[in-house]
């Protein structure tokens, strides 16, 4: 029972990843309506991907750079939830 709520609870954190790489993609201009949600979606991801980052910095892929963390955790989250829903 506690590790399927676990487990929802972590495949919804990986939903906000998702949404925040997602809104990654479009330019966020002050004043947007995306403001908000781009200021919730930081503050709820910022605090588990910031130590990645420190670890594993961007990769330069000619004049971008793409950053890995949310890859590294989306699959670090799974890793975790297939346990807990195959109990």
């Amino acid at each position: 029972m506690i590790g399927r709520i676990l487990a929802y609870v972590v495949e919804a954190f990986v939903v906000v990843l998702v949404a925040r790489a997602l809104l990654s993609w479009f330019p966020v201009r002050p004043g947007s309506v995306l403001v908000p949600i781009n200021r919730s979606l930081a503050a709820l991801t910022e605090p588990v991907l910031r130590p990645i980052r420190r670890i594993l910095p961007m990769v330069r892929l000619g004049g971008m750079g793409i950053d890995l963390s949310i890859i590294i955790v989306i699959l670090v989250a799974e890793i975790i939830v297939i346990p807990l829903l195959l109990r």
